[in-house]
This record gives structure tokens, C-alpha cells and sequence, in this order.
């Protein structure tokens, strides 16, 4: 009989974001600091049956479609712990997408992490967490956090260096989705080319300063932000945009042409609505990762 999985794969946002040297991998080092949100995908895994699928609706399924199954990061979690585990024989995985796709909100790197989660929790043999870290880094920077039950955390490295944190005091955040892409890598090569042979390094962060939302706000970061809005200026009239509803913090969500805006707790959402400068979707700051949920 079938056995399966329901967990929430949580979008996330980059309270900082500092790009550092090119390894010899290829990939750059990074400094993060990540923190999730309320809004995301709805994930079913199914084990113990035959073949493997992958199906994806919901109201932010992108309207070019899934793309091919084997670039997906969902399924290519899924076959890596096969691999890991020689378990399961088969798998169903349905997606319902409620994360604006293609906007660094991790959208897909959730998926990929709450799959894993999910194979762990019904497995007879599960692989444990640190484990699954280790599946989850070569499938991105921002895997490896989406993999754990952490709602904020430092991360450096290729991600998979982890320091969690207690989570922010929960607030309004207004997501401002520009009605372009910024695909990550050409967001890499828009910083590469600004940067030069300049070579950055990394900071000191003291953790205090992660705790609460004004010293945050006072050290936030993004890397990305000023070569994309050299390129875009709608991404700056939406950063006004949130500034004059009244935003505490305003910024790029990641590599990716979303913004957002931390609120007030008692904010109308009123306060930003969609606008030239792109579509608006209000969330919250998460305070508890709710575990996966095992049927059967």
C-alpha cells in the first residue's frame, strides 16, 4: 500500500546576500543570512508505488510550463536520495505552486528540500539530517537551509555552512514581483563584470546583530541589488514603492527581480498595491517550520 507525505516548502528571503571569491569549483562563495516566510508550495510525496512522476499546478505554476523533469529540483532531490538510500523503488511527487516562480524567493530550492524531508520522514531507514545536507548542497546555495526545519540562519560557503538563529519577531512582508525574470546566472555575470578583478571578502557578523529587525535592517545587503537595478529601474521605483507605504526594510529578495518590504505589525495591507512597478503579494515573516506530516 502506498505511504505518503505532506509538508510545506516555505519561501525564503535574504536578509543579507554578500558574494564573495570564485572557488575552484566554478561556484562563488557566499555570506548569507536567510529567513523564511510564511507563504509556500504545498508538497505530496508518495512511496511504495511504481515509476516516478512529477506533477506541478497551482496558481503560480509558471505559464512557460515544468520545463524538462530532469532540470527540476524536486525531482532531481528525489532521484539523489535514491541514490543515497537505494530506497525508494518508486516515487509520486505533486506540487501545488503558491511561490512566485524565477523571482529568488527559492521557490524550487524549497521543493527540493521539502522532498527530501519528506523521503527521510518515510523511510524504515531514514538517512538523518546531516545527510540530507549533504544531498542538498549540490543542488544549490540555497537547498541546504530549505532542507532543514531552521526558520532563519547564517549561512556561508556553498551554503551548507549553517548557523541557525532564533527567528525574528514576526512582522507584514510585501513581496513587489517586477513583471521580468533576473535569471541567477545572468545576475552573476551582471556582478562579475561590474566587480572586475576586485575580489571581496568576508565579514564579521556579530549574531547580536541578526536578532531583531533594526539592526538588521541596518546591516542588510545584497550583493545583486545595485548591478540589477543599473539595469532595471523598475526595481528601484519599487523599492520607493515599499519605502512610501512605509517598508523598515526594503530590498532585493535574492538573486532574483522580487523585492520585498518589512512592515509594522499593524500595517494595512492597503499600504502596497500593485503598481507599474509590478505585482504585489503580501506574506509574513515565519516563526515555526511546521514538520512533515507522514499518512499512512
Amino acid at each position: 500500500m502506498a505511504r505518503e507525505a505532506h509538508v510545506i516548502a516555505h519561501a525564503k528571503v535574504n536578509l543579507e546576500l554578500l558574494v564573495l571569491a570564485r572557488e575552484g569549483s566554478g561556484y562563488h562563495a557566499l555570506q548569507t543570512v536567510f529567513h523564511r516566510l510564511e507563504i509556500g508550495d504545498l508538497i505530496r510525496v508518495r512511496v511504495d508505488v511504481a515509476g516516478r512522476t512529477l506533477d506541478c499546478a497551482g496558481p503560480e505554476m509558471p505559464s512557460e510550463g515544468l520545463g524538462p523533469i530532469e532540470r527540476n529540483l524536486a525531482w532531481r532531490a528525489a532521484e539523489a536520495y535514491m541514490a543515497a538510500a537505494g530506497w525508494p523503488a518508486g516515487f509520486e511527487i505533486a506540487i501545488e505552486k503558491r511561490i512566485p516562480a524565477g523571482g529568488g524567493l527559492g521557490g524550487g530550492s524549497a521543493d527540493a528540500g521539502a522532498v527530501l524531508r519528506a523521503l527521510d520522514a518515510l523511510n524504515p531507514h531514514p538517512l538523518g539530517g546531516e545527510r540530507l545536507l549533504q544531498l542538498a548542497t549540490p543542488l544549490g546555495a540555497d537547498v541546504p537551509f530549505l532542507t532543514t526545519e531552521q526558520v532563519h540562519a547564517l549561512a556561508w560557503s556553498r551554503g551548507e555552512r549553517l548557523l541557525p538563529l532564533d527567528p525574528l519577531p514576526e512582522r507584514p512582508v510585501a513581496l513587489l514581483l517586477p513583471p521580468f525574470p533576473s535569471p541567477t546566472a545572468e545576475a552573476y555575470r551582471f556582478l562579475s563584470a561590474a566587480r572586475g578583478d576586485w575580489t571581496p571578502t568576508a565579514t564579521v557578523v556579530p549574531p547580536a546583530e541578526l536578532l531583531d529587525w533594526d539592526a538588521v535592517a541596518r546591516r542588510a545587503r545584497n550583493d545583486f541589488q545595485p548591478v540589477l537595478l543599473a539595469r532595471h529601474p523598475q526595481l528601484g521605483e519599487g523599492l520607493e514603492q515599499l519605502r512610501r507605504g512605509g517598508a523598515r526594510l526594503a530590498m532585493l529578495a535574492g538573486s532574483g527581480s522580487t523585492l520585498f518590504g518589512v512592515f509594522d505589525p499593524d500595517t494595512d495591507p492597503a499600504a502596497v498595491t500593485d503598481s507599474a512597478a509590478g505585482r504585489v503579494v503580501w506574506t509574513r515573516t515565519l516563526r515555526r517550520v511546521v514538520g512533515v506530516e507522514p499518512i499512512g
